[in-house]
């Protein structure tokens, strides 16, 4: 009868770790991508219908107060206005006060918009995620942007895969290399999913970790992520892009109109550069003041129900009124210092909702403040009369979203094609071409980004690692034949 091996012999990670850490690229990462795709979709779904069901209670119960949603969410309109506007404050300030007290309470690290932790998990240890920090970041920025704090749904989703791609690491005892790939695909995938943006998700995961770079070894095991996270997410939610088919119909005719998105990329760039400026002043200021950590977010979240009540498309994620924005007939509807005051505003709900310690991500909302700074050219260039201009807003709304976050997040192709995946409108792409080139090439002459956590380069980042090791060569726990096994 055979012995037991004695715990010496028994490789970390267990023999599914050995097998994957022997296993060559192919087999390394269909296996592991299809884990964390199937974990990342549903991730998504998870929090999709947290968040909706905390939306319906905290704000359609008891505020009276129904939130416009985009088509691929159900399309519904909305409330006309406040039943109850002394309530909406109490309820901002309430589901903030709540949240922040349960991130303080039980993890932390799940203060704020979350993506820039995974990012910093990536260079520094793709094993730091804790598992705790996943359940609180969802119930948390539920809670924030279900009772009407400006956050988007994308920064909890990418820290639930991204969580579950470090768990991975840790389980399997996987190598550095190894590990920063699988968080990374965790931040892609997560993203594309809720987003409904496969293709967009696994180029996010090979460039959102860098400014000025792009990892082709994490490409094409996020082909492979993202296509299974898309599709567990679809199978359940539906696959209808979340705005539906906006300008699905605009045919590139006229090079003519390309004057019109060098304006477009221009005044993105201000925007983008305006988003991080104020975002990352007001966390410094917040710092700064007086208070602890649970009621600086609920003073934030009271002071967005009172803006909200001036300007109520300022409230939780903001994508139907995006929609909106994209149908002529509505936009003329909105009174024109609004629709001019929108990206501003948007900004300022934001930071007051994330950057003072809230929960929730920022992705959506720049997705968002570039769709008001397109909405806004083309109602102000309507209400002047300017000859050329296009017929309906959505071609600026759908380019204007591109051009402001892909700029600001240093990633302009992934949110180029998520963006075209999200309104079914990769005829814009000529046009997208020039905003999101302008408004990229004018923020990176600046050092600002929307993710503090990204490095320059990926030499850059391997040189910091190894100035923090101590060594002279790459971690010990590096894979000495690379990521390609």
């Amino acid at each position: 009868m055979p012995h037991p091996r004695p715990d010496s012999d028994v490789e970390p990670g267990g023999r599914l770790g050995a097998f994957i850490r022997r296993s060559g690229f192919l087999r390394k990462w269909l296996i592991l991508g299809v884990a964390i795709g199937v974990i990342a979709g549903l991730g998504a779904v998870t929090f999709y219908l947290a968040l909706d069901y905390t939306g319906k209670i905290l704000l359609g119960h008891l505020g009276g107060y129904d939130i416009p949603k985009p088509i691929g969410d159900g399309g519904q309109p909305g409330s006309p206005g406040f039943v109850r506007p002394w309530a909406i404050p109490l309820i901002t300030c309430g589901g903030a006060l709540l949240s922040a007290w349960i991130v303080a309470r039980f993890a932390p690290e799940a203060e704020g918009h979350g993506t820039d932790s995974a990012i910093e998990a990536v260079h520094t240890d793709p094993r730091a995620i804790r598992g705790r920090a996943i359940v609180v970041k969802t119930v948390a920025s539920a809670l924030t942007i279900g009772s009407g704090g400006s956050g988007g749904r994308e920064g909890p989703a990418a820290q639930i895969s991204a969580g579950f791609g470090s768990l991975i690491s840790r389980w399997l005892n996987l190598a550095d290399a190894d590990g920063r790939i699988a968080v990374s695909l965790g931040i892609g995938s997560g993203i594309g999913a809720i987003f409904g943006a496969p293709l967009g998700g696994a180029v996010l995961a090979a460039s959102i970790v860098y400014r000025e770079d792009f990892d082709y070894k994490v490409l094409v095991p996020g082909f492979i992520t993202s296509a299974t996270a898309y599709s567990v997410f679809g199978s359940i939610l539906g696959f209808e892009p979340l705005f539906g088919y906006v300008a699905a119909d605009f045919r590139f005719e006229q090079p003519a109109i390309l004057v019109w998105f060098v304006v477009l990329g221009i005044a993105a760039a201000l925007f983008g550069y305006l988003y991080a400026r104020i975002f990352y002043g007001t966390v410094t200021l917040t710092a700064k003041l007086p208070g602890n950590k649970v009621i600086k977010p609920a003073i934030g979240g009271l002071l967005v129900g009172v803006l909200a009540l001036l300007i109520p498309q300022v409230l939780a994620s903001g994508y139907g009124w995006a929609q909106k924005a994209t149908d002529t007939s509505t936009l003329l509807s909105i009174p024109l210092w609004i629709v001019l005051l929108l990206p501003l505003a948007k900004i300022v709900a934001t930071s007051l909702s994330i950057g003072t310690g809230g929960s929730g991500g920022i992705f959506g909302p720049g997705i968002v403040v570039g769709a008001f700074v397109g909405a806004a050219i083309w109602r102000l260039g309507h209400d002047i009369g300017l000859q050329g201009l296009p017929d309906s807003p959505a071609l600026f709304v759908v380019v204007g979203m591109m051009a402001c976050f892909g700029s600001v997040a240093h990633a302009p192709l992934a949110v180029m094609i998520m963006v075209a995946e999200m309104t079914g409108s990769f005829s814009v792409i000529p046009c997208a071409l020039v905003a999101v080139g302008i408004a990229y090439l004018l923020i990176s002459r600046t050092p600002v980004s929307i993710y503090k956590a990204q490095r320059l380069d990926r030499e850059t980042a391997v040189a910091q690692r190894t100035a923090c090791s101590g060594r002279d060569t790459p971690s010990q726990r590096e894979d000495p034949n690379g990521s390609a096994g």
